[in-house]
């Protein structure tokens, strides 16, 4: 767990936030093991930028992977930073209910490890449209 928080914390560093100032880091552990990261970046003619959760699931996406098996998030200061709600639905995409979602403070301290059932409870998600 530690490489994905890690690799959260230095995505948080290219985090593109002058508007807010709430820099957000993400990493996501596809099925090979690989990790991908992104961060948030903000823009001028709001709503129009993006998490940095959407960051790392298009990293993921790009670089092959098809299932997410475990994310690391972390925002400003000490402060428990989770998924936004569009954000947990955008991982619900390629991710089951079991997966892990570890919260950190900016430093890489584990705050608090949800499930995304927890944090999606009664998800609905690709098998719903078979």
């Amino acid at each position: 767990m530690q490489d994905l928080i890690s690799a959260a914390q230095k995505a948080r560093k290219f985090s593109h936030a002058p508007y807010s100032k709430f820099h957000v880091g993400a990493a996501m552990r596809d099925e090979a093991g690989r990790i991908h990261a992104g961060a948030n970046m903000e823009n001028a003619a709001y709503p129009q930028g993006w998490c940095a959760e959407c960051s790392a699931i298009a990293h993921l996406v790009m670089a092959g992977g098809v299932r997410i098996t475990e994310v690391a998030v972390l925002g400003n200061g000490d402060t428990l930073c989770t998924p936004c709600g569009g954000c947990r639905q955008k991982i619900r995409e390629f991710a089951k209910g079991d997966v892990k979602i570890h919260c950190c403070t900016e430093h890489g301290k584990l705050l608090q490890t949800f499930t995304l059932e927890e944090l999606l409870p009664f998800s609905f998600g690709p098998e719903n449209l078979k």
